[in-house]
């Protein structure tokens, strides 16, 4: 196994770098998360025009194929300069699950539009009963002539107040993964409502509700009541690439506590030098280097179409969904009170560990993923 960047991924990095310092200073992230959005437009269409949203959409769809590597790639330095967009919804799990569970006809109409980031799509996953695996799904789905009506509530749903499309995950039998469809809803179609939910988060997220929604059977993704597993597919492609996000993330909070532990004086010494504060320095490092390397290893597993990917997986975001937090912490002991001021910079970190460490499952949820893939 070589983890190492290609010089193709290394170029790629280096492009993604030079655009996000450019467009992306810490006081421009500040402003678009104050905003009542906290969507930039301009950014998404530069990020648009470097064909990001089309990285993983095939050539014969509008997009450049590129593997999934190659994506993790891109939200690593996403991360590490605390960028929100609904990059991961709409060009990594909406475009994922269509290409997994569509047809070739839903393909070729939906495909190209989220590849040239013309059309942003979001899936809407989660409920009351908040979870990620296919028991928690009861918004239901009935049989309404050669349609479905769909009546129920999603919660903490990305950037649905911004997407043109969701794919709701609804049910239409059963109680586990049999019965669970996958349906393409207009956002302006009668009977959807969005309220955005607020909080001390990172991307912005909302409340969905289905009202007596009428959806043709023509916008069903794959086949009635087997939605799951297509759905799991991209899930997995997902989360080792928000685990890739992560590791840029906690990277930035290991390079802040470094230079601030080299720069703050205190006693004649820089702080760096108090075995303390070392300690703290090397929580954050540890934490880096641990999401990093086992985010890359997921991904090299997807696109080998290694058997013990799904595994892999699961134990990148468990390492993330715990590392991210413990390193902002270590940072922010490192820097005392100056580490809360919002201008500084280090919050931007620390609210999207909160809001990442359970998106697409937190680590006790991955844990046991796990335990169940090894038969345990």
């Amino acid at each position: 196994m070589d983890l190492s960047l290609t010089e193709t991924q290394q170029m790629l990095q280096n492009a993604v770098q030079g655009f996000l310092e450019a467009e992306l200073p810490k006081s421009r992230v500040l402003e678009i998360d104050d905003s009542e959005t906290g969507f930039a437009d301009d950014l998404w269409g530069k990020m648009a025009e470097m064909g990001l949203p089309g990285m993983l959409v095939p050539e014969q769809y509008g997009g450049s194929g590129n593997s999934v590597t190659d994506m993790a790639v891109v939200f690593e330095q996403l991360g590490l300069y605390a960028s929100s967009s609904p990059l991961l919804d709409s060009g990594v799990l909406a475009a994922t699950t269509i290409l997994t569970a569509g047809s070739d006809a839903q393909k070729q109409a939906l495909l190209p539009a989220i590849a040239s980031g013309d059309r942003i799509l979001t899936v809407a996953v989660t409920e009351e009963d908040y979870g990620w695996g296919p028991g928690t799904i009861a918004l239901a789905a009935s049989q309404s002539g050669d349609g479905y009506t769909l009546n129920g509530t999603k919660l903490f749903i990305p950037w649905a107040h911004v997407a043109d499309q969701i794919i709701v995950v609804a049910r239409t039998s059963g109680d586990g993964a049999d019965g669970v469809t996958l349906f393409v809803v207009d956002r302006t179609a009668s009977g959807v409502n969005t309220r955005l939910q607020t909080g001390w988060i990172g991307d912005k997220v909302c409340e969905v509700n289905f009202n007596n929604v009428q959806v043709a059977a023509s916008d069903v993704l794959g086949s009635v009541g087997q939605g799951w597993a297509a759905l799991q597919t991209a899930m997995d492609t997902t989360t080792a690439i928000l685990s890739a996000y992560m590791a840029g993330g906690t990277q930035k909070a290991y390079d802040m506590a470094r230079e601030y532990s080299q720069s703050r004086i205190a006693f004649g010494v820089p702080i760096g030098t108090f075995q303390r504060v070392q300690d703290h320095v090397i929580e954050a490092v540890t934490q880096a280097d641990a999401i990093k390397w086992t985010a890359y290893e997921a991904t090299w597993k997807l696109d080998e179409g290694r058997d013990d990917a799904a595994l892999a997986v699961s134990a990148a975001k468990a390492v993330a969904s715990t590392g991210y937090s413990q390193a902002c912490d270590a940072s922010h002991h490192v820097h005392g009170g100056i580490g809360t001021d919002l201008d500084f910079g280090l919050t931007h970190y620390t609210k999207r560990a909160r809001t990442f460490q359970h998106y697409l499952g937190d680590a006790v949820h991955h844990r046991r993923r796990a335990a169940e893939l090894l038969e345990l």
